[in-house]
């Protein structure tokens, strides 16, 4: 099938046609022509308002659900829902019921993935059955197609595990992650340690928790060497941290949650659970801080740390509620609501580099994998935005700016409506 894009700004720095108005002819997954205008009279013609494309757009924090928890979310509806939200890649999160931490569970997912538009990659554990203890299968994993491997929002508590990990995993060029936070002392925390924590009486994770892992990991990387990724950083001193072990060739990279960008833990006055997120919101100078992170380049990109919930686990008391929410939806119009366009899909293709995954540049002769969207266009994030089958989002009723489109990739086209 041909299809033929109209009157799209392109958003791709590294092609000669950034920012510029062009139509756009695919035909058989391969961009064909880019000009000023084109007529096909075969090609499906998609001709929206204030049409903007980029690069397909990658998250590495999304979490389905499938297989176990099918209830809070499974893999058809997930990937659809990635598709109407702009995301041409995912990485799934090994956050199911069992965890993959086998070469057969990596393939259960890919295969079941396979047929859609978006390209899911998966996530091993690092860990078996992620419980922290013994190292997972990770070669073996790793030559069935994951592309890093993780135990999904557990900090690796004993750094020996880590070293051997890190070291282990140099041999094939493995990513590891380790989740930024000292249990000890985050404890039974439920928010961010500050004022406002004190005032709602509720228990405090303090910054030190995550800032305290981080210079161990580091420590740990810095000896072993290796490939270390630290998922979700959320504070000021977070941010330094990681520009100077950058500034020692280590390599190490991060991401940032768009909540943590975008919302502080000042709307913990309501008590809506569907704040109640790990890494807990921080202040407004750690999102100024992150802010600024992220135009430098010392966090490498934004992840919508998509963490579906069914309504059992999140309508009860704040402190026993479950934590996450899902962003896949709201994603784009949170993040143009804090930087501009340029910025918003810079850091929605970053982590593209990082998971070792290809770039795809707009230009003729090249595989399409694109982002399709609107960045202008404001309006209040509702229920009737959701595509998921959970309906826990952080985003929830606030004034958001831009919405996506869907993608093209893998041959396919998916639009919304």
């Amino acid at each position: 099938m041909k299809v033929l894009l109209k009157s799209a700004t392109i958003v791709d720095p590294s092609s000669k046609h950034h920012l510029k108005k062009r139509d756009v002819l695919i035909e058989k997954g391969i961009i064909k022509k880019i000009a000023a205008s084109i007529s096909e009279p075969k090609a499906k013609v998609v001709d929206l308002p204030n049409l903007h494309i980029s690069q397909g757009w990658f998250d590495s924090g999304v979490s389905l659900g499938e297989p176990g928890y099918e209830e809070r979310e499974n893999l058809d509806n997930g990937l659809q829902t990635a598709a109407l939200s702009g995301f041409a890649e995912i990485a799934i999160n090994p956050n199911s019921n069992p965890v993959p931490d086998t070469k057969s569970h990596v393939k259960y997912l890919k295969s079941k993935s396979e047929a859609h538009a978006v390209t899911a990659h998966v996530v091993g554990a690092l860990t078996s059955k992620g419980k922290g203890i013994d190292l997972a299968e990770i070669y073996d994993m790793h030559s069935e197609g994951a592309i890093s491997f993780y135990d999904y929002k557990k900090p690796i508590i004993h750094p020996n595990l880590l070293k051997i990990a890190l070291q282990y995993a140099q041999n094939f060029g493995g990513l590891v992650q380790s989740f930024p936070m000292e249990p000890d002392v985050a404890h039974k925390g439920v928010a961010n340690e500050n004022v406002n924590s004190t005032k709602l009486g509720l228990n405090g994770i303090p910054s030190l928790s995550e800032e305290l892992q981080m210079v161990r990991d580091l420590y740990i990387l810095e000896y072993t060497g290796g490939k270390l990724h630290i998922p979700n950083i959320s504070t000021a001193k977070s941010v330094e941290l990681i520009k100077d072990a950058k500034k020692k060739g280590l390599q190490v990279s991060c991401s940032v949650s768009v909540n943590n960008l975008t919302l502080t833990d000042d709307v913990l006055e309501s008590f809506d659970t569907n704040y109640k997120l790990m890494p807990p919101l921080r202040t407004s100078k750690d999102n100024a801080a992150l802010l600024k992170g992220l135009k430098d380049g010392v966090i490498d990109g934004v992840t919508s740390d998509h963490d579906p919930m069914d309504v059992e686990h999140k309508r009860t008391e704040f402190d026993h509620a479950s934590f996450g929410s899902i962003g896949l939806e709201s994603c784009l119009g949170a993040l143009l609501t804090v930087m501009d366009v340029e910025l918003a899909v810079k850091s929605l293709i970053g982590l593209k580099k990082v998971f070792g995954l290809e770039e795809h540049l707009i230009s003729e002769g090249t595989q399409a994998n694109l982002s399709l969207f609107n960045p202008k266009l404001e309006k209040e994030f509702s229920d009737k935005d959701i595509h998921s089958t959970s309906k826990n989002s952080a985003q929830l009723g606030r004034k958001l700016k831009g919405v996506p489109y869907g993608i093209y990739n893998n041959g396919q086209l998916v639009i919304n409506g």
